[in-house]
């Protein structure tokens, strides 16, 4: 194919060239070539042989596709989680969690800039990276990323936009958790700590690499490998945060619920949703604007784009199918917000998976989250004796578990799955054994675990030494509406 691509004029072959890139199968993650979901923002340099080649050039339809995605993420983050869970609260505190959401995103937005995205994806050791791009320095309309097609480049400051808002949607998810009773300057405070020690070394040790194109060779293969993310090392497939947004983000939360302890009334009064129709604008804004956190996390407008999009549209459906299925066999009716928790947990599920198994694969995935998601938020959550107000570890906890090492079964291509992507042979690697997959994902899973409870439980108590973490019981009844924010959602 080469060969005959390299016969046909210069501009036409370079199109075709691209094109045949992307409609690859899934590109691959290290050790076993296996794709990571965010590589490394710089292009790898070519080998001194090809050194004569043009640089490539971003595609307008790729770069056009990427700014969508961008602003789909954002539309999850602000307004749809932040009226999801504002609708799930009581209405004294509706407009605590709305600024929370909202406050939490445009203080990680700056962070991200000053230092997260250099720290995240650059070099510097497998476990957390450089300082070489603080402030985004050096990082101009010209600069180009890696994709996972080799010669397929998008410009920097969109993916670097793009991981922003991973970085942003990961934090506010984490205030679901302590909901109602946490001290809004301290929520701002951990969010800090947490980004700087959780986040990023997550973020980085899952999706950093020096993209496709230094890949050459199995020597070549061996240094980019060296140079990567530990768990991109392993091989551990996420395609777009299973590991990194969901499990992590909802260990810090119920390590929040613990460490703040629970609301007051807890158990005793009734802390309903007091609108469920806001619940389900907000869960209907999180699945549309998850077509840009999952599909865009290919980075690339091609046929894995298009297996994203559609693995995100069916699993959701099913998930939502299932938890209402299993919600009226258990209580005898479906609710709205069984409905909206079964889509969220399907969205959770598929998201280390989108981009790695098939539709089949993802329907099955689908069911699954529903059912064990549902089975979070009532049988463990009362297992855990957490007031994890918004059941944040119940979805995204477990939902992020199961969907994480899910992707190792569904991603053999004998269940329909893509397989693993070898770089050095461009073609897919025809060898693929599930138990070896699903043993790596299993080591990813517990690393996001352990390195999230940790960080998340020194942060809390520092934050509780300096500015405290919890309001105070008369503040709390009042709500934190009035009592933080001098402001109320509503006007009666």
């Amino acid at each position: 194919m080469k060969k005959l691509l390299a016969s046909l004029a210069l501009g036409f072959g370079l199109l075709l060239g691209g094109t045949a890139a992307m409609a690859q199968t899934a590109p691959a993650a290290p050790v076993a070539e296996a794709k990571a979901a965010a590589p490394a923002a710089a292009t790898a340099a070519a080998p001194a042989a090809e050194a004569a080649a043009p640089a490539p050039v971003p595609n307008k339809g790729d770069t056009a596709w990427m700014t969508v995605a961008t602003l789909l993420v954002i539309l999850m983050t602000i307004p749809g989680l932040a009226l999801f869970y504002g609708g799930l609260v009581r209405s004294k505190n509706m407009l605590s969690v709305l600024m929370q959401v909202f406050v939490v995103s445009s203080l990680i937005y700056v962070l991200w800039v000053i230092y997260g995205y250099t720290v995240a994806f650059s070099g510097g050791s497998p476990f957390y990276g450089g300082f070489d791009k603080l402030f985004f320095k050096g990082i101009t309309p010209d600069s180009v990323a890696a994709t996972f097609s080799k010669g397929v480049v998008i410009p920097e400051l969109t993916f670097a936009a793009f991981q922003a808002t991973f970085a942003a949607i990961t934090c506010t998810l984490i205030v679901g958790a302590f909901a109602e009773r946490a001290r809004f300057s301290a929520v701002l405070l951990f969010c800090v700590l947490w980004f700087t020690f959780s986040y990023l070394p997550i973020a980085h040790m899952v999706w950093y690499w020096d993209g496709p194109d230094a890949i050459t060779s199995p020597e070549t293969l061996e240094t980019v490998t060296a140079a990567a993310g530990w768990l991109w090392a392993k091989g551990a497939l996420d395609f777009a945060g299973g590991t990194v947004v969901h499990i992590n983000a909802a260990v810090a939360g119920l390590v929040g619920a613990y460490v703040i302890g629970k609301r007051v009334g807890y158990g005793k009064e009734s802390m309903a949703p007091h609108s469920l129709t806001l619940t389900m604008v907000g869960a209907s804004l999180l699945w549309v604007g998850w077509f840009g956190f999952n599909a865009g996390s290919n980075l690339e407008a091609n046929g894995v784009t298009a297996l994203a999009f559609v693995n995100t549209l069916v699993a959701t459906a099913a998930a939502t199918l299932s938890w209402i299925a299993g919600e009226a066999m258990s209580k005898g009716k479906a609710s709205m917000l069984g409905a909206a928790s079964g889509a969220v947990a399907g969205l959770v599920a598929i998201t280390p998976a989108c981009g790695f198994v098939g539709p089949m694969g993802a329907i099955v995935i689908g069911l699954l989250a529903g059912l064990f998601c549902l089975w979070g938020v009532n049988g463990l959550k009362r297992m855990l004796g957490a007031d994890d107000s918004l059941d944040v570890f119940g979805v995204h906890g477990v939902g992020g578990i199961l969907g994480a090492l899910l992707t190792g079964v569904f991603a053999a291509p004998s269940l329909g799955g893509t397989g693993i992507f070898d770089y050095v042979a461009n073609a897919a690697n025809p060898e693929y054994v599930i138990l070896d997959q699903v043993w790596i994902q299993f080591q990813a899973v517990v690393t996001t675990i352990v390195w999230s409870a940790v960080v998340s439980y020194i942060a809390y108590k520092l934050v509780d030494v300096v500015l405290g973490l919890r309001v105070s019981e008369e503040e709390e009844r009042e709500g934190l509406d009035i009592s933080s924010h001098g402001e109320t959602a509503y006007h009666r």
